[in-house]
């Protein structure tokens, strides 16, 4: 059954910057620019920063009193499709990006009554930005992360933006966007939203 492509569907970004608000991010900046053009395709949504959440640290759905992350969870599992964005530091995602991912690993453990877990159907993609080299790793950590924790992730799942080695310039101080990442940001849009589309209509099979 093909999917319809007015089907409303809901989008979270957790934005791993290490500063919280009312702090610029660039990564947040990229995460709102990536949520704005999904909107051109009928998904709504919106940004958690997590930084300026108590999330504990730890690989469990539920950490106890004070832990912000099952209300985070809660949202992530009430959508359709999961944006993650991070910063490259050490050429690798941020400490709050890896927190982030230590508890979506409880995922593998959460089931449904056939065995799917409560993640499958879900679409991911990732938003990477930094101030040297490091993008396509970045991206392809989060990617093996994400698809262990049963995410599916569409072709061109990860836009980013990454200065010139050695030198201070964020991508929040840019006059404008780059047009080539501004392109990716479009394309990974649409390709996230017609997966979902169709991931929302043909569930995958019972484990």
């Amino acid at each position: 059954m093909e999917a319809n492509e007015n089907t409303p569907l809901r989008a979270v970004a957790l934005v791993c910057t290490l500063s919280p608000s009312p702090a610029a991010s660039s990564s947040e900046l990229l995460a709102r620019q990536t949520l704005d053009a999904l909107a051109e395709h009928g998904v709504t949504g919106k940004s958690i920063r997590i930084a300026d959440h108590d999330v504990k640290t730890g690989i469990s759905t539920d950490l106890g009193e004070g832990d912000a992350w099952p209300d985070i969870r809660e949202t992530v599992l009430g959508t359709d499709i999961l944006i993650l964005a991070t910063p490259i530091w050490l050429g690798h995602p941020s400490s709050v990006c890896q927190r982030v991912m230590e508890r979506l690993n409880a995922e593998i453990g959460e089931t449904d009554d056939e065995g799917r877990m409560l993640t499958y159907g879900k679409v991911a993609a990732v938003c990477v930005v930094g101030n040297e080299d490091g993008a396509h790793h970045v991206s392809a950590e989060l990617f093996q992360g994400l698809n262990d924790c049963g995410f599916t992730l569409p072709a061109n799942a990860v836009t980013y933006w990454v200065g010139e080695a050695m030198q201070g310039t964020d991508y929040q101080d840019l006059d404008k966007t780059p047009e080539k990442t501004d392109a990716t940001t479009k394309t990974l849009a649409a390709n996230t939203a017609h997966l979902a589309r169709r991931l929302k209509r043909n569930v995958y099979p019972p484990s």
